[in-house]
């Protein structure tokens, strides 16, 4: 029995290894449970949207909803469609006059509806299960309660229904920061900046008594509209220092002149806008006499704009169209410059693609236009 003398002890040993380990084990348990909450606090990030607000959203964005108009086109410009997994309906529809839409339909067509022309469906949201919701410009209150109904972080960009303005650089500039996508955001700004300092270079030097003066009609706003169609600040002639003589009338935007005030201006070039050339067609079968009169008719100066606007500003198709119009009203600046080739060039920065072809095809391209064809 001698042998056995210290089994007391060893007991006691055995109890006391077995303690430390169990100790041991909970502590290691402790520190991965620590760890994974320091790294669940570190996998957020907060920024600023452009209404103020202060958002806290995960470290990495992986899935995103965008309502509102502009959100999801600007999503595109910046490589990030493919983040997408809700879209409001009439993105279900496809169609030209937002080249973003068409060149991702088939994606955007399988996706569920989450919101219908700036109406939001909360609960579809909620099942497309996005890690952000990206909103165009709304009062703080509207993303303040869209966030409180779906418990998900809402980042307010500004959007754009112009061209390179403030609200177009930073929606690119925030969405980069969104997304993760800083050099994206480089690399479209930068491409952007050299389009507008090369619209400047080239144009601002023309003297005002040198500059034809020029009228767009059938510009589309709340719908389409016919020849008394037009817009002050239009978009692509700003960027060219064009003589728009709708830019005298005291008007802001788009809006409907009285069509006689074009025929006293007697316009040394007219643009129409392709979605409005059925209207324009239609009135010149009752009235060629007026088309008549105006001398830009008689003598073939009129010319095509690509519809640029539906669901506010396509950014890439302003660009184009301000560089074709370019060519018309500036032909030594421009000498250089193929419209067709510049736009495919554009289209594909922005859009990852040329759907020129396409737009030619379905009648949207840039020529000269013979009105009642």
């Amino acid at each position: 029995m001698k042998k056995w003398k210290h089994y007391p002890a060893l007991l006691l040993s055995m109890a006391l290894i077995l303690i430390l380990a169990a100790c041991g084990g909970n502590t290691a348990d402790n520190a991965e449970t620590n760890t994974d909450n320091g790294s669940s606090q570190a996998n957020t990030r907060t920024i600023t949207d452009s209404a103020g607000r202060t958002v806290e959203i995960p470290e990495t964005v992986e899935r995103i909803v965008c309502v509102n108009v502009g959100a999801l086109r600007y999503t595109c410009y910046m490589q990030a469609q493919d983040l997408v997994v809700g879209v409001e309906d009439y993105e279900q529809e496809p169609t030209m006059s937002r080249l973003y839409n068409y060149v991702n339909f088939d994606q955007f067509s399988s996706l569920p509806v989450v919101g219908s022309n700036g109406e939001h469906y909360p609960e579809a949201i909620i099942t497309a299960d996005p890690d952000v919701i990206i909103m165009t410009a709304s009062d703080d209150k509207d993303a303040n309660s869209l966030q409180d109904k779906t418990g998900i972080p809402v980042v307010v960009v500004p959007g754009s229904d112009t061209t390179l303005d403030k609200g177009a650089y930073e929606t690119i500039r925030i969405m980069g920061e969104v997304y993760g996508k800083e050099e994206r955001t480089e690399e479209l700004t930068a491409y952007l900046d050299s389009v507008k300092a090369d619209l400047e270079e080239r144009t601002a030097s023309v003297a005002d008594a040198d500059k034809p003066t020029v009228y767009v009609g059938g510009v589309s706003f709340k719908g389409h509209h016919g020849f008394e169609g037009t817009e002050a600040g239009y978009g692509p002639f700003v960027l060219i220092h064009a003589n728009n003589l709708a830019d005298t009338t005291g008007q802001t935007g788009a809006f409907d002149i009285d069509t006689e005030q074009v025929l006293a201006w007697d316009p040394d070039v007219i643009f129409l806008d392709f979605n409005g050339m059925s209207l324009i067609n239609e009135d010149y079968a009752k009235n060629p006499d007026y088309y008549q009169g105006l001398t830009a008719v008689r003598e073939g100066r009129i010319y095509s704009q690509i519809s640029f606007r539906s669901s506010a500003s396509n950014l890439e198709t302003a660009l184009a169209d301000a560089y074709y119009a370019a060519t018309i009203l500036y032909p030594e600046q421009f000498a250089d410059i193929d419209p067709v080739e510049k736009a495919g060039e554009i289209f594909t920065t922005l859009l990852g693609a040329n759907p020129y072809e396409d737009l030619k095809e379905a009648g949207y391209e840039f020529r000269p236009i013979q009105i009642g064809e």
